[in-house]
Parts: C-alpha cells; sequence; structure tokens
C-alpha cells in the first residue's frame, strides 16, 4: 500500500501542476476536482494501481500536452499506454478538429480497448453525466453555452460510450452505475426543458 500511496500521490502532484489553470466547464471547479473523482471511482470499483493512476492522469496529454515519455518514465509502460488510448487529438497543426469526428474516433478506439482503458472512460463519463446532470439542477439550460454541443449531442456520445462499456464490461457493477447516471442525465435534460418551456 505504501509503495501505491507514493505513486498516487506523485500522479496527483503531476495532475495538479499539469491542470492548475483548468476549470470544469460546469460549476467553474477546479478541473482536478474531476480527474480525482475519476480516480477514486475506479478505485471504489476495485481497479488495479494502474487503472487508479491512469485515471488521473487521462486528460494531461489531450488538454495539457504533457509528453506520453514523461508519462512512461515516471508511472510506467501500462499508464502511458492507457492514457495515450484515452487522449483526443483535438487539433491537426493550427486547425481544430470537429467534435464529431474526434468523439467517433474515440469511440471506434473504445470499441479496441483494453478492459482497463474502458473502465477509466466509464469512470470519466459516469462523473461527467452527474456534473452535467448537477449543473443543469443548479443553473439550468444555459450551462450548453460552455458546451462544444448541445444536450442531444452530448447524449449521443455518452450513450455511445456506455454501449461499449456493457458489451466490453458486461454486469460489473461500473457499467451498471454508468447506465443509471445517463438514465439520469437524460431526465435531468428533459426536466430543464419542460421547465425552460414552462410547462
Amino acid at each position: 500500500m505504501e509503495g501505491f500511496l507514493e505513486r498516487y500521490e506523485s500522479a496527483l502532484a503531476l495532475a495538479a501542476q499539469a491542470h492548475h489553470s483548468q476549470v470544469r466547464k460546469v460549476g467553474g471547479d477546479p478541473f482536478i476536482v474531476h480527474v480525482v473523482h475519476v480516480s477514486v471511482i475506479l478505485l471504489r470499483h476495485g481497479f488495479s494501481e494502474d487503472v487508479v493512476i491512469a485515471g488521473l492522469l487521462h486528460d494531461v496529454v489531450e488538454d495539457q500536452e504533457v509528453p506520453l515519455a514523461d508519462i512512461e518514465a515516471r508511472f510506467g509502460p501500462a499508464v502511458a499506454e492507457m492514457v495515450a488510448a484515452l487522449t483526443e487529438w483535438k487539433r491537426e497543426g493550427d486547425v481544430e478538429r470537429p467534435w464529431e469526428i474526434r468523439k467517433q474516433e474515440a469511440l471506434a478506439k473504445l470499441r479496441r480497448a483494453s478492459l482497463d482503458v474502458v473502465a477509466v472512460k466509464a469512470a470519466d463519463v459516469l462523473h461527467n453525466a452527474h456534473s452535467v446532470a448537477q449543473g443543469l439542477r443548479r443553473e439550468g439550460p444555459t450551462i450548453w453555452h460552455s458546451f462544444s454541443r448541445g444536450p442531444g449531442e452530448t447524449l449521443w456520445y455518452y450513450r455511445g460510450v456506455a454501449r461499449i462499456v456493457g458489451e466490453r464490461l458486461g454486469e460489473h457493477p461500473l457499467a451498471k452505475e454508468l447506465d443509471g447516471a445517463i438514465e439520469h442525465l437524460e431526465q435531468t435534460i428533459a426536466s430543464a426543458a419542460a421547465e425552460t418551456r414552462g410547462l
């Protein structure tokens, strides 16, 4: 356990440093809150030390351009491979790549990914779905102004992830928890839209 705590603390420090200026789209919380939640979800479900650490680091390459070589040097090839598999490439040179293409690629990669990668992605979307639902209850549909796409596209992607997670992880409690979170988000989106229309 001592070795794990040292590695976890090192990964937490890297994530905190990398994401120090980044905030969440919903609520404006420091971004580190998200990756800690992801790691805790994985820990709660009994995943390995490497998987929990990959949960902490899953966005540092995509959002902050931390070199994968640095992750491999500090945390080993297994963690680096998981982070690589979870990284979307948002730009091609100076041009931002379309959201739809990136998400289709992410889903295709997830279908071929290891079960550990699938678990990290499930925890990621699980926390995102909870955060979006909480934001809708607190602020209403105006939260969508902070997103690249609206509720329909967001649900399409989350459902796609959940479908693959269900196919790959089967009856695992994490897959069931993700399904429940997305169902709750769908209901929250519908309720927020109804309130906006004055129904």
